[in-house]
């Protein structure tokens, strides 16, 4: 019989894209089982374990908070959820959580283009204003230089 494929630390967190020191911090919570360890001390994952931090990772990707995963990894991966209509429930809204927030996020998004196509910021973002401002200028719109106010709607520090 052939031995289990076994990883370090830094082959997990290579594999996972999660910090060694995060793994280490997972297993403190107890989102990870305690690896075992080699005769030197260091420690040792198996499948398993990978596959439990790609599902952390995931759910933390989704916003889900660190104390909320516990639930879902104690269940087996081949576990039937009619076992579990808690869990499905809790996921289904989860899942609306994400939905309502990818649509707020399309809505920035549009907010976006519609400023780069106008290549300004404008007050009225009504057709006829911009008619106004067309006639008013010969025919032709020419961009109003942007203040630091204004730029600061897409300052990155505001986060």
């Amino acid at each position: 019989m052939r031995d289990e494929q076994t990883y370090s630390i830094k082959q997990a967190a290579g594999q996972t894209g999660i910090s060694e020191d995060t793994i280490r911090y997972y297993e403190k919570i107890k989102l990870l089982p305690r690896a075992d360890r080699k005769g030197n001390g260091h420690r040792v994952y198996r499948a398993e374990d990978i596959h439990t931090l790609r599902l952390i990772a995931c759910l933390k990707k989704s916003g889900m908070p660190l104390d909320a995963m516990g639930p879902f990894l104690a269940v087996s991966a081949d576990a039937d959820p009619a076992e579990y209509p808690e869990l499905v429930e809790s996921l289904k809204s989860h899942r609306e959580s994400i939905v309502s927030q990818i649509a707020s996020l399309q809505q920035l998004v549009d907010f976006i283009d519609m400023k780069l196509e106008e290549g300004r910021y404008r007050k009225d973002c009504s057709t006829e204003s911009r008619e106004a401002e067309a006639g008013s200028e010969g025919g032709e719109s020419k961009p109003r230089p942007v203040s630091p106010a204004e730029m600061s709607y897409f300052s990155l520090s505001g986060k």
